[in-house]
């Protein structure tokens, strides 16, 4: 392998680690400017590793040949830069949902997962964001688990006060006035 091969693979491998560590959060440069990071390292890769193809390929090894590869490897990574800058950019003016947070909770519905008694403690699933969410909750009543419960309120971000759902089936019939 001719050194102008090596040292493309190195920027290649430079431009891999260097795109890794901003993806995973970590600021080598401050880039604030028209092009980030993830461009730069993107473009750099793309160059080394399209200028060591181009040169590996290229039969005579002269300075021209490198020359060359080089060129080869620019050409490579402005269309590569540009795809990368659309994506980056399309990835941080994504909307996303808002956080739910307790203001959420009055008003859905959940299941008890720990019985409630009487002016005490028991835990409830609630749906909350399209994700269950297990909350301590209060009742008035006490409430078996299994039961469907109604949130009122949520007077903290863990806790809830419930009230039992009707039975879809209607009131119960009392047999013992029979």
């Amino acid at each position: 392998m001719e050194t102008a091969t090596v040292v493309f693979l190195i920027i290649g491998g430079l431009g891999v680690l260097v795109l890794a560590l901003s993806l995973l959060g970590v600021e080598l440069f401050d880039l604030d400017g028209f092009v980030s990071l993830e461009v730069v390292a993107a473009m750099m890769s793309t160059f080394g590793f399209g200028a060591a193809i181009a040169s590996s390929l290229l039969a005579d090894r002269a300075a021209p040949a490198v020359l060359a590869a080089a060129g080869i490897g620019v050409a490579a990574s402005l269309p590569a830069g540009w795809l990368t800058m659309r994506l980056v950019g399309a990835a941080r003016r994504m909307q996303t949902d808002a956080t739910p947070t307790r203001e959420d909770l009055p008003g859905s519905t959940g299941v008890v997962v720990t019985p409630i008694p009487r002016h005490g403690y028991g835990e409830v699933r609630v749906i909350l964001g399209g994700q269950p969410v297990k909350l301590n909750a209060t009742a008035d009543a006490e409430i078996p688990i299994g039961a469907e419960v109604f949130v009122i309120s949520a007077p903290s971000e863990t806790s809830v006060v419930v009230e039992r759902m009707p039975s879809a089936s209607g009131p119960a019939l009392d047999q013992t006035t029979t």
